[in-house]
């Protein structure tokens, strides 16, 4: 089965989520210093609330430092599927100081944010960065590195030039740049995710589990990129087992989908969910767990019913349904 939607966690768009699911912002994108919350699952819509921001044009809007997109021309963008609880906002647009605020648990409805033009000249480079990123990556760590330079302690602009760096297999400055963005903010839950995926893709996965482990205690239970990289770390284990010991493949694959499970509740239907929901049936398919695969792919449907992925997985649910009717 084929993935096509991307992941928001980071910077950069991987071609292939499936293999790199969290090149996080990455993945545009990038993100994240998160909050616990208390989230429903994303299979009972009657839990979603709508919300809708309205702010400036093309302003990014993170909630919970979960990206879940842009406004659009009029500077609107609509949230159908924010969970209840507390959650926090954040919202960036180009030229303007960022902003944030926390949502009541039953606020809904239109939510007016306004904006202060800025001046700043390290938010401006740091802004400028991330317009570059998805062009020219060198370009962007120089504008991360000048953002620094005029404001020695930002440890977001430190943790961006992490993601970027990584990006470009550059490990050993990712890390140092991960360490000094740890140092100015402690227990920075997205930074020991992000540490977590660059000792994954050095192939340290003692290493990479800790740090992913350490994010999700930092975020007090609370952190969708590391539970991510978890659940992809140990669905990659369980493919290195393969049939060589049943036993230790099933405890892998079930370890990964205890993760995507959180990953998917916590995300609470923004974007990057689509990709886990895939991931996630796509290992009940390898464990043969063909009811517990449909039950997922049906989830995303509910959830995500207009996504342009949805032909795809209901493709994949007719493909079970035939495989589980040829068995019998």
């Amino acid at each position: 089965m084929k993935f096509v939607k991307k992941l928001s966690f980071g910077k950069t768009h991987p071609k292939n989520p499936a293999a790199k699911l969290f090149s996080f912002a990455l993945l545009c994108v990038f993100v994240v210093s998160a909050a616990a919350q208390t989230k429903k699952p994303a299979a009972q819509n009657n839990q979603f609330r709508a919300i809708t921001i309205i702010t400036e044009p093309k302003a990014i809007i993170w909630l919970d430092d979960i990206r879940y997109g842009k406004t659009d021309d009029s500077g609107k963008l609509e949230i159908k599927t924010l969970s209840t609880g507390r959650h926090s906002l954040r919202v960036r647009a180009d030229g303007f100081k960022q902003s944030s605020q926390n949502l009541l648990p039953a606020q809904k409805g239109e939510i007016k944010i306004a904006l202060t033009k800025t001046t700043d000249e390290a938010e401006l480079a740091f802004q400028e960065a991330e317009r570059t990123l998805t062009l020219d990556r060198e370009k962007a760590a120089e504008l991360y590195r000048k953002a620094i330079k005029l404001r020695p302690k930002y440890p977001e602009a430190y943790l961006a030039l992490a993601r970027v760096l990584s990006d470009s297999r550059n490990m050993e400055e990712a890390l140092e740049a991960v360490r000094q963005a740890k140092k100015q903010r402690l227990n920075y839950a997205e930074a020991s995710a992000v540490e977590g995926r660059i000792h994954k893709e050095n192939g340290d996965e003692e290493l990479a589990i800790a740090a992913f482990k350490r994010a999700v205690t930092e975020g007090k239970g609370f952190q969708p990129e590391a539970l991510t990289g978890l659940g992809l770390l140990y669905k990659e284990k369980a493919e290195s087992v393969g049939g060589a010991d049943y036993a230790q493949e099933e405890t892998l694959y079930m370890e990964a989908v205890k993760n995507l499970r959180s990953g998917i509740k916590q995300l609470s239907g923004a974007p990057d969910a689509e990709v886990l929901y895939q991931l996630l049936g796509l290992i009940y398919e390898k464990m043969k767990k063909h009811n517990d695969a449909i039950a997922v792919y049906e989830e995303f449907l509910r959830v995500f019913p207009n996504s342009n992925e949805a032909g795809a997985v209901r493709s994949f649910i007719v493909q079970i349904r035939k495989q589980m009717s040829e068995q019998q």
